[in-house]
């Protein structure tokens, strides 16, 4: 686990089920054997009727380890009555037979206007809704992947006279865009993803970010006209940080011949840097300092290994490398760290003249209070008691079969 096993299509993908299936169950095998409750969240829609077949992030798993299934429907998208049955009505004798209810999500409104339709759900389907979760505003968990990444959250007020301005390039492919989540929680900075050369242009710090294809974002970034742009923030001094994909773009060339099998690439040329992909990824949870303050909350993933030609080091003994107001890491979460994130946002707010505090707040405490706010929401919302029964005694037995079925 944990290591690339192949490169594969949408298409080719399907001749591996039942060996990926395999090393899923045997995972989830072991997580049940040391964990009282295990949750199998599916991946898409678990009525993709034209790749069921090949499926184990859905219904392949769940009736493979014959687990209870309960169907989630966000209405704030809409038509969440017709695709909750749709949702049952399209699956075949045998997944029907695991679905035991209903949640609903993110709702708002009045609860009461919602009754009848779920009393009529019920009865078309002999399966209940076990809840209805409302809507919370500025919740901010951890996005599921680039695609949910909602429109940057307002700032906190600021301590001090000025906000910072935070541009992230928004890659096609990004990857690991938590690292971002401790800057937003700071005090009185903005955060916002960027693809335009306009959008960076009044930041005060900008941010490449990781990514799952170095080579193709890099070239995609060159398209969007990007490339001057970071150049000429370079040249004015005025800080850009890099993180693992973005910081192997800030190098002077990347040979690639395991992701994108492109060889030898020109990188952005802003640190004296290259970078050799190779087929084992490079795992770890590294620790060392900034300043003098303890990067604890680090890790590393990435089939790049970066070869250090000059400048001086990020964080000691030895990670990354800076040249002037161009940092780059391949340490992911380091951000996390409280006071390492403190005492480099007060460095950009000095090279951009800008009056900004930090905070006092632990991230871990943010993120703790934003988790203990969903348990909260779900205690209050969900019939918890009933969902404790499918964890005793599995599926509910004897369900009706609701019409067509998958064909």
């Amino acid at each position: 686990l944990g290591k690339p096993w192949a490169d594969v299509s949408a298409t080719s993908y399907r001749q591996h089920k039942e060996a990926l299936l395999d090393v899923a169950l045997q995972s989830l095998a072991d997580l049940r054997s040391r964990y009282d409750v295990v949750v199998c969240e599916g991946a898409g829609s678990p009525t993709e009727i034209n790749l069921r077949a090949t499926d184990i992030a859905n219904m392949g798993l769940a009736r493979a380890a014959q687990l209870p299934v309960l169907v989630v429907g966000d209405i704030d998208r809409g038509g969440v009555f017709a695709s909750l049955f749709g949702t049952l009505a399209l699956l075949d004798a045998q997944d029907q037979a695991l679905v035991t209810g209903f949640v609903i999500n993110k709702f708002r409104g009045d609860d009461a206007l919602l009754t009848p339709g779920l009393k009529m759900l019920a009865q078309l389907t002999g399966r209940p809704t076990l809840g209805v979760l409302p809507w919370i505003p500025g919740l901010q968990l951890d996005a599921e992947d680039s695609l949910d990444l909602a429109a940057p959250a307002e700032p906190l007020p600021p301590l001090g006279r000025d906000v910072l301005r935070v541009s992230v390039v928004r890659f096609p492919r990004m990857s690991n865009w938590t690292d971002l989540d401790a800057v937003s929680s700071e005090p009185g900075v903005l955060v916002r993803f960027a693809t335009t050369p306009e959008e960076l242009a009044d930041a005060d710090l900008v941010v490449l970010p990781g990514t799952r294809a170095t080579v193709d974002d890099l070239q995609w970034l060159r398209r969007r006209g990007l490339e001057s742009a970071l150049q000429e923030r370079a040249a004015a001094q005025r800080p850009v940080l890099g993180i693992c994909g973005g910081y192997q773009m800030l190098g002077r060339a990347i040979d690639d011949a395991v992701e994108s099998g492109a060889g030898q690439v020109d990188g952005l040329g802003l640190l004296p840097v290259r970078t050799v992909f190779f087929p084992d990824k490079t795992l770890g949870r590294p620790q060392g300092s900034y300043g003098g303050h303890p990067v604890t909350t680090a890790y590393a993933i990435h089939h790049g290994v970066v070869q250090v030609e000059g400048g001086a080091p990020v964080f000691a003994p030895g990670e990354g490398c800076r040249v002037g107001s161009v940092a780059g890491t391949a340490w992911h979460g380091a951000l996390e760290s409280d006071d390492v994130r403190r005492a480099y946002l007060s460095e950009v707010a000095q090279a951009a003249g800008r009056s900004w505090l930090p905070g006092t707040t632990s991230f871990e405490a943010i993120r703790q209070r934003r988790l203990d706010a969903l348990g909260d929401l779900v205690a209050d919302h969900l019939d918890t008691a009933a969902v404790l029964g499918m964890l005793e005694h599995g599926p509910t037995s004897d369900l009706p079969f609701v019409p067509p079925g998958a064909p």
